[in-house]
């Protein structure tokens, strides 16, 4: 099994990168002062962070659904990046980076 787990070193990483960036994302856009204006990608940040770490906890324990997953999982990760683009805050931008990183890495699950 150690084996198995070896292939997806690359993808498990981008995913709780993904998820960490997600969260940091999610936690200083509850503290801009216009937090209004950061409700969508506030929400992207959850739903992002979410699917990340249910995709790696399936990963790790060797779900059937591991491509179905990845392809939701590439889908938030490109909405939730194109989100955060648009915001010139850091934890933003570093957000939209970790998401279209993840989006990439999971591609390759999908095929």
């Amino acid at each position: 099994m150690q084996k198995e787990h070896n292939r997806f070193d690359e993808v498990l990483t981008a995913l709780h990168n993904c998820m960490e960036a997600c969260n940091r994302c999610y936690d200083a856009c509850l503290q801009e002062e216009h937090v209004g204006n950061m409700v969508e990608c506030i929400r992207l940040d959850r739903e992002c962070a979410d699917i990340c770490g249910f995709l790696e906890q399936s990963i790790t324990r060797n779900s059937p659904y591991i491509q179905e997953l990845a392809s939701v999982c590439v889908t938030a990760c490109e909405e939730c990046a194109d989100t955060c683009e648009n915001h010139p805050h850091d934890h933003c931008q570093q957000c939209a980076k970790a998401c279209r990183a993840c989006a990439e890495a999971c591609k390759a699950l999908v095929s």
